[in-house]
């Protein structure tokens, strides 16, 4: 992120923040539930207050009130919770991009995993990821947001998937939830690109590449025990809403994933629709900006 972009950013005292939503941009950081700091941002939404009826000049020569979408979703306090993928971070550009494309349509907060970034602990690379999401949407709420929703790429999505399935305090759940170039299950190593991932996480040496080269500190110790498997988490989500979007030349997870993830939530009732883009590679890296436009529609309707 550019130093200008950085001179954006303030601290608000947030115990003076009432039910509306923020019209300031924040950066600060999170307590995590187990300790772990994390950082975070949150933007408001570029629709325009004087976009919503509400807001429209009275009288007969103003014509017709109308609302954009996104206008009504930011007069309700709606926020999009962007959750990155490995070796990613709240700076990165390909996350800065998205942000900027979902505040077309909400307020957005962006948030570092832990060991990336400038947050605090190491990798679990999908484990106790869930509860740096839980604090961000937590934070959402706190923040004046009466509607909040996840959407997570690759890492990302497991983790907001698992979190969706088993978040049960009100505060720090989501209303709807999209996950994007997500893994099914575990351990998957069919691909030259997550044997790589494989030998980054699980070799000293890959984890040295990982602090060094890719700015992220995986923890050494294995799962345990081993986490939900995304496949087995999405029968619980329902009744909550959820969109599994993949690509279908994803270099590290084909196109059985996303479709073992439907068929799972579809088995189990859960509501589902699945978007698979032609063309598309893997994650935030390869969404375009028309692909997040359509994310931020589909997590904003009513």
């Amino acid at each position: 992120m550019s130093s200008e972009a950085e001179g954006r950013f303030h601290i608000v005292d947030v115990s003076q923040i009432t039910s509306r939503p923020l019209r300031d941009t924040v950066r600060t950081h999170l307590r995590t539930a187990d300790g772990v700091r994390i950082e975070a941002v949150y933007e408001p939404s570029l629709a325009s207050v004087t976009d919503t009826a509400a807001d429209a000049p009275a009288g007969p020569a103003s014509g017709p009130a109308t609302e954009t979408p996104a206008a009504a979703a930011a007069a309700v306090g709606t926020a999009i919770v962007v959750a990155h993928g490995f070796t990613g971070s709240v700076d990165r550009p390909a996350l800065r991009r998205a942000a900027q494309v979902f505040r077309r349509h909400a307020n957005v907060v962006t948030f570092s995993f832990r060991g990336h970034g400038g947050s605090g602990g190491l990798s679990t690379v999908g484990d106790r990821e869930v509860l740096d999401l839980a604090a961000a949407v937590r934070w959402a709420r706190e923040l004046g947001n009466t509607r909040v929703v996840t959407v997570g790429f690759s890492m990302g999505g497991s983790v907001v998937l698992r979190h969706a399935a088993l978040e049960r305090d009100p505060r720090q759940d989501t209303d709807a939830v999209a996950a994007v170039s997500a893994p099914a299950r575990w351990y998957y190593r069919g691909t030259p690109s997550m044997r790589r991932v494989h030998w980054v996480i699980t070799r000293p040496a890959g984890r040295l590449v990982g602090r060094y080269g890719l700015r992220t500190r995986i923890d050494h110790k294995p799962w345990d025990p081993v986490p939900l498997a995304p496949y087995e988490a999405v029968p619980m989500i329902g009744p909550t809403p959820l969109l599994v979007v993949h690509g279908d030349r994803d270099p590290y997870f084909p196109v059985d994933h996303p479709r073992m993830l439907t068929a799972a939530a579809e088995a189990a009732g859960t509501p589902v629709e699945l978007w698979l883009e032609r063309g598309m590679g893997h994650a935030e890296n390869a969404a375009a900006d028309e692909l997040l436009d359509r994310l931020g529609t589909w997590l904003t309707r009513p």
